[in-house]
């Protein structure tokens, strides 16, 4: 293998490596240093979305178990709850 050949080598490993880190959405910065970039894909967002909706069902919940007054609405807002579909 003569230096021309070893010089190509090199660059096609170089090359194939950066292609990969960057399908993986891993970057540098000036320093050299790696960071992830996070890709905003539709299973990202409609994850997003499922954990939004968790958190408003968990603060109703919530608010019907510490609230003393409603105790007789207590079915309703389960119901209500369970009527409610996820996005």
């Amino acid at each position: 293998m003569g230096p021309f050949e070893m010089v190509v080598g090199i660059v096609l490993i170089v090359t194939i490596g950066s292609i990969i880190r960057a399908k993986h959405g891993i970057r540098r910065d000036h320093k050299g240093g790696d960071y992830f970039v996070a890709q905003d894909n539709g299973e990202t967002k409609a994850l997003q979305a499922e954990i939004r909706a968790l958190k408003d069902r968990i603060q109703v919940l919530e608010r019907i178990a510490t609230d003393h007054n409603r105790a007789v609405s207590l079915d309703e807002e389960i119901e209500k709850l369970r009527d409610r579909s996820l996005p």
